[in-house]
């Protein structure tokens, strides 16, 4: 906390429990109330009497890379890490959860390099006027379980960049990998207090949200858990950036091949054993095809390799605890009772599965945009095939929605498939495949999905204010 190792003021726990074992692996200290106070009274410090705020940005670009390089040296204990605490397959974990994470921190500081915290324009009564980008002040970065170590690095990475002192609350259930990350972050030549890592439950990151002595939130979560983050911030004028659920559709055009169309769903909306929130899951389809389109899907989500996630064979884990495998095998049970036809899968264990939270790769079809399986985020490996007769309906569907974080088009036509991003009323979409998480490409959502976005210039614009200063015409030095 603060840049060294503390003793908590709480006294609790957190068991961190394995999701293929069903058994502990690790305790770790949970932060209190006490711990926020702490680590408020250090970021604060470090922010308005510090030298990172008034470094030169190349200096904290500098700093930032070097940190950058102590993380790729330990890219395989981090790795490993996660699939231990959260049962992502190794090879999901080695490319997406820290692959991804390290890249972009070297992208992040490549924009940084090009970023205008200086500049001058000229006024319209003909003096210039001078713009300076400043660091918002101390920021809570609170992230979810599901893609740790990408979620603290989108929010950690441009919040140091932009001079910011940092307040990380990790998930209780993923809590191993940002304490590896603070190790890492204690090694680096950061400043004193620059970056606090508090474990905890969501009790400790309402502390957080509230206290007086945070300037912006950004939070990653469920858009139940956002709306009260935002009515907090409200109440204290805070600056705040939501990223929150999904429900996002695939749109599959006529023309369309269904192998390519079932590879692209499976890596867009099965990956993490669908614990992604821009997670493709409803997949609309023409009702001339269905059948086709439904078989393919079908052959592709029977195919995945199901198991223990540290084989590298393994495609799809557990989820990462048993009230999530009992919610997705709910929502299952759901589809049935509502009238969707399960094609594959189901809430069953998987064949030669005795322990773990396992929930097999689950195929719904037949199935209508107003059931509950087609409107609520499941978070699990679960899809629904909706038949549409026209493109003009098939966008409605899409649209349809509370959230709208992402979506796709897949088409042999790339100007038809544009003409259809152009229609949805998303964040982020993509075309002939899901929303690639490029570093240089905002990402965020609208509706129920949040405000604000991460990665891109986009993603440093969030942690800076902006000042203009205008200088009297014929003052010395002008």
């Amino acid at each position: 906390m603060g840049g060294r190792w503390c003793d908590p003021t709480a006294g609790q726990w957190i068991e961190v429990i394995a999701p293929h074992t069903e058994e502990p692996i690790a305790h770790v200290a949970a932060a209190g109330p006490g711990d926020v106070e702490a680590a408020v009274a250090a970021a604060r410090t470090a922010f308005e009497s510090g030298p990172w705020p008034r470094m030169d940005p190349a200096e904290r670009i500098a700093a930032v890379r070097r940190l950058a390089a102590l993380y790729g040296e330990r890219r395989s204990q981090m790795a490993e890490t996660i699939t231990s605490e959260i049962g992502a397959p190794i090879s999901f974990a080695q490319r997406a959860q820290v692959a991804l994470p390290w890249t972009m921190m070297t992208a992040f500081c490549d924009l940084a390099e090009d970023y205008p915290f200086r500049e001058t324009r000229p006024g319209r009564y003909g003096a210039d006027i001078h713009i300076r980008r400043e660091p918002v002040g101390v920021v809570a970065a609170i992230v979810p379980w599901n893609m740790p170590q990408f979620l603290i690095v989108t929010k950690l990475i441009p919040a140091l960049l932009a001079g910011c002192a940092v307040i990380l609350k990790p998930a209780p259930e993923s809590p191993l990998d940002a304490l590896l990350l603070a190790e890492m972050i204690a090694e680096s030549d950061l400043p004193a207090g620059v970056v606090s890592v508090l474990p905890g439950d969501g009790s400790l990151g309402e502390y957080l949200v509230k206290h007086p002595g945070v300037d912006k939130v950004s939070f990653t979560g469920s858009t139940a858990a956002g709306k009260s983050v935002a009515a907090a911030c409200a109440a204290g004028l805070k600056r705040v950036s939501l990223e929150l659920g999904g429900k996002s559709a695939a749109i599959v055009l006529d023309d369309a091949d269904p192998a390519a169309v079932a590879a692209g769903v499976r890596s867009a909306s099965l990956s993490n054993s669908g614990q992604i929130c821009n997670a493709l899951t409803r997949i609309l389809v023409p009702a001339a095809r269905a059948g086709e389109f439904t078989d393919a899907l079908a052959a592709e989500m029977a195919s995945l390799v199901i198991g223990d996630p540290t084989d590298s064979a393994t495609q799809v884990g557990p989820l990462v605890a048993q009230r999530q495998q009992q919610r997705v095998r709910g929502y299952i049970d759901t589809g049935r009772e509502e009238g969707a036809r399960l094609v594959t899968g189901g809430a069953e264990m998987p064949d030669g599965v005795e322990k773990g939270w396992f929930v097999r790769p689950t195929l719904f079809t037949d199935a209508t945009n107003d059931m509950r399986i087609a409107r609520e985020e499941i978070f699990g490996p679960v899809l629904t095939v909706i038949p549409f007769s026209d493109e003009d309906e098939a966008v409605a569907i899409a649209n349809d929605s509370d959230y709208g974080l992402a979506g796709s088009v897949f088409t042999e036509d790339t100007e038809r498939g544009l003409g259809v991003a152009a229609r949805i009323r998303t964040g982020t979409f993509g075309v002939n495949q899901g929303y690639t998480m490029d570093p240089f490409a905002p990402f965020g959502g609208v509706k129920g999905s949040g405000y604000g976005r991460e990665l891109g210039r986009e993603g440093l614009d969030g942690y800076t204010d902006t000042k203009s200063i205008s200088i009297a015409a014929g003052s010395k030095g002008t």
